[in-house]
């Protein structure tokens, strides 16, 4: 079975637990395009930290996507130093790596307690295999349905997908499902929008989301999560319906689920 058979059959499947689960997600996603931690960033992780409950309450860092380089510690503690900067005062960039430790359970715990849940960007294939089917992610899901944020830029916001582009190999692979029947598009206003032509032929039903950098879409708009998303920040959200974009600048909300 190819790639394009392993995503149109998850697919069907992933829509069908979607619909079965929708009511029961009571969190909230926030994804983000890229150049996170300075500007008017400020502007959807000050909302996060207020859907999280507060300047007490707790946020996780999880900077997985920047090991392969070596940069988790470095990458992390910006992210640390941001939110604290915003007024957050339990704030910490847990050591999720590589496979071990994101099936640490002492780890997975802290997740489980988490308010806010933010994974950086870096290695968009990295993040997702070593996340998928683990103890850290499970309990992100429980946090998410108990009422947190999980929020993600550039490959963080990417594998909350169903689907991400994975550079490095040039190919479409599965993400982690939060958002079905979506790939998103990061730094569009830079690279990004340069991946929408391929995009469209890979994944021909799905919803493109490009989302320029500094800039994020968070799915406050209202009680039905999922449905109605605002944007915040400085740029764009543009969405791409079978090679039709349709732009949403910052201040501007839209009503979408993404479902076929």
């Amino acid at each position: 079975m190819g790639y394009r058979e392993r995503f149109y059959e998850s697919r069907s499947l992933l829509l069908y637990l979607f619909r079965g689960r929708e009511r029961e997600m009571a969190g909230y996603l926030l994804l983000e395009g890229g150049a996170e931690f300075g500007g008017q960033m400020a502007v959807p992780d000050q909302r996060a930290i207020e859907l999280a409950g507060g300047f007490e309450a707790r946020i996780s860092i999880i900077p997985t996507a920047a090991a392969p380089d070596n940069n988790f510690l470095r990458a992390g503690n910006n992210g640390v130093r941001w939110f604290r900067s915003l007024g957050a005062t339990h704030v910490e960039s847990l050591p999720i790596i590589d496979t071990a430790s994101a099936n640490d359970h002492q780890l997975a715990h802290k997740v489980s307690l988490s308010r806010l849940i933010y994974m950086l960007g870096g290695f968009t294939g990295y993040l997702a295999e070593t996340l998928q089917g683990s103890a850290v992610w499970q309990a992100m899901l429980e946090a998410y349905q108990a009422g947190a944020v999980i929020a993600g830029s550039s490959a963080g916001a990417m594998v909350m997908c169903q689907y991400y582009f994975d550079p490095s190999k040039r190919q479409v692979a599965a993400g982690l499902g939060l958002l079905p029947n979506t790939c998103v598009l990061p730094h569009h206003n830079t690279f990004g929008k340069g991946w929408a032509a391929q995009m469209t032929t890979l994944l021909p039903q799905a919803v493109l989301l490009g989302i320029d950098e500094r800039t994020g879409m968070l799915d406050d708009g209202s009680q039905e999560k999922k449905r109605v998303w605002n944007v915040y920040g400085q740029g764009s959200v543009t969405l791409y319906r079978q090679g039709k974009a349709t732009v949403y600048k910052a201040g501007t909300h839209f009503a979408d689920t993404f479902l076929p």
